[in-house]
């Protein structure tokens, strides 16, 4: 029996990076992160993709890749997680994929990032013990309906087995 295997496969790829990269002792996020969110990014036709923590009231954005002519998130980046639409998808208050973001901000259904919005990818990075650490969470400008959910939260899986337990 043989394996359907393609090397070039995304969710290969993203183990492949995630795995060979993995350092227990690093209690940073994995080096391969940024050339993950950049995969994720540019494979699900997305113009941002990021990976956010949330801690003590606040969310952080830890590593993020952007189109070369959108960059609306920089690293470091950290605002009050009670009007991010990371935590709103934690707290179930949103859907994981929103194909038009838009009618939800105008709406009031959703916080305003003050930038535009059209498909949001979002879905929480749960450590092994259940806490979770954070997002991740890719979106483009424009409607995409092709983007796939079900990639970025393997890819959140496989990210949250290399964190460490006490992130």
């Amino acid at each position: 029996m043989f394996l359907d295997y393609n090397p070039d496969d995304l969710d290969v790829r993203i183990s492949e990076l995630l795995v060979a990269t993995s350092d227990s002792a690093d209690p940073d996020l994995p080096s391969a992160v940024p050339a993950v969110l950049r995969l994720l990014r540019t494979r699900l036709g997305m113009d941002v993709a990021f990976v956010s923590q949330i801690a003590d009231g606040r969310r952080t954005i830890q590593a993020v890749d952007s189109a070369p002519d959108f960059s609306p998130l920089p690293a470091g980046t950290s605002d009050p997680v009670a009007e991010t639409w990371c935590h709103w998808v934690i707290e179930g208050r949103l859907p994981e994929r929103v194909d038009n973001a838009a009618p939800y901000v105008k709406s009031g259904r959703a916080p305003d990032p003050g930038h535009p919005l059209g498909t949001i990818l979002s879905t929480p990075v749960r450590l092994p013990g259940g806490k979770i650490y954070g997002t991740l969470c890719c979106f483009s400008r424009d409607i995409r309906a092709e983007a796939d959910i079900g990639r970025l939260r393997y890819s959140a899986d496989l990210l949250a087995s290399r964190l460490p337990a006490a992130s």
